[in-house]
């Protein structure tokens, strides 16, 4: 059965991407820093992407590392979205419903991760009690302003669980 995590880069002040879902800041990260998908590349079995993650700029366009986990990953992507594109993209499958979407991603996935990329599906994922474990690499910059990692209009606590599988990151299960 798949695991469903989440995993981001963030900055240091809790961003995923910048304002208007700038990613560019990505490529701006000192290559001294851990590299946060050299390990979990090989774990993922499917890739959970939100629609405005699925359609915001790639920082790595045009270049060797252009596409998933900077161009290391390959795989069955799931997208959801309201707005699937007309023309259909190879690889990727677009659903409308959050649970159908990760049964079938983790049908893809088997043994390994379900890999979701976007902060509005996590939380869809989270507050559904579909969501097994978060993974943030924290990148040693600010950004001061964006997408935050995780929101919850008036807050709500989500305890977490250490775990230590990939070095240089916070890992935790989600407890349930």
């Amino acid at each position: 059965m798949a695991t469903i995590l989440y995993s981001a880069t963030m900055s240091l002040d809790g961003f995923i991407a910048g304002p208007g879902d700038d990613m560019s800041w990505l490529a701006d990260i000192p290559l001294d820093a851990p590299d946060p998908d050299a390990a979990l590349t090989l774990d993922i079995g499917a890739l959970l992407v939100g629609g405005g993650t699925f359609r915001a700029s790639d920082p790595f366009a045009g270049t060797d590392e252009e596409g998933a986990m900077r161009g290391t990953w390959s795989g069955p992507q799931f997208v959801l979205t309201r707005n699937p594109p007309a023309t259909p993209v190879p690889g990727v499958t677009f659903f409308d419903d959050l649970p159908e979407a990760v049964a079938a991603a983790s049908d893809a996935a088997g043994e390994r991760y379900v890999n979701v990329l976007g902060a509005t599906i996590a939380r869809g994922c989270l507050e559904a009690g579909l969501l097994d474990e978060i993974l943030v690499y924290v990148a040693p910059l600010l950004l001061g302003d964006g997408t935050r990692l995780h929101e919850h209009a008036g807050g709500r606590r989500t305890r977490l669980t250490t775990i230590s599988k990939y070095p240089g990151a916070l890992h935790y299960r989600v407890d349930r």
